[in-house]
């Protein structure tokens, strides 16, 4: 066979097929984190936690609040982190706030402990994000900025994770009761130790 003519596929590369099912996959998994953390009254962090923290101060909807919120981002995606990137990270962005709409539609949640939530829930994020992650897809937001970093500078995204949503929660406890604010800082834990322990640049040689 003439390798000129047929030059072999990159093994690392991903499929377009890989690429969806990893996407679908992902965006379930933080769907169904974020509305049990939800159902616990546990606030979120990243960007969907600054614009459900704004809302209880303008007469805007969250979900109206984290688009508008997203903008900039996904503009400092587009120059930064390539249009590939911004494509599925907009995709991904839309998918998981449909599947979170499905899923509280698809299931009823009568009590979460605020501890599984934020552990179980929390993991379940973590393990959503890296997923899209791993697929060169973004949430939004603070993964942005985290990914880009990292890209740059070679920084760790659960630690940058740790860095940015820690800052949020601080700013929350002013605006939470204290039991729901621990619960959130443990939550956003759960999350960056997922990334922190299987995102690490160098490891995963798939894109």
């Amino acid at each position: 066979m003439d390798h000129e003519n047929h030059p072999l596929r990159d093994p690392t590369e991903h499929s377009l097929l890989e690429d969806v099912y990893a996407m679908g996959t992902g965006c379930i998994l933080l769907a169904l984190g974020l509305v049990l953390m939800e159902a616990a009254g546990i606030a979120t962090a990243g960007v969907a936690g600054i614009a459900l923290l704004v809302s209880y101060h303008v007469p805007l909807d969250v979900g109206v609040l984290f688009f508008l919120f997203n903008l900039p981002f996904l503009a400092l995606a587009m120059t930064a982190l390539g249009r590939e990137f911004v494509i599925k990270t907009a995709v991904a962005i839309v998918l998981i706030f449909a599947m979170v709409a499905l899923t509280q539609k698809a299931m009823e949640i009568g009590h979460v402990h605020p501890a599984f939530a934020a552990l179980a829930g929390g993991t379940a994020a973590g393990v959503g994000i890296l997923a899209l992650l791993r697929h060169n897809t973004g949430v939004g937001g603070v993964n942005i900025i985290a990914v880009y970093l990292q890209k740059r500078h070679g920084w760790n995204v659960g630690r940058l994770h740790i860095l940015f949503d820690g800052a949020i929660l601080i700013a929350a406890f002013v605006t939470l009761e204290f039991e729901a604010w621990f619960w959130s800082m443990v939550s956003m834990l759960a999350i960056s130790f997922v990334l922190v322990a299987y995102h690490k640049p160098g490891r995963y040689m798939g894109h």
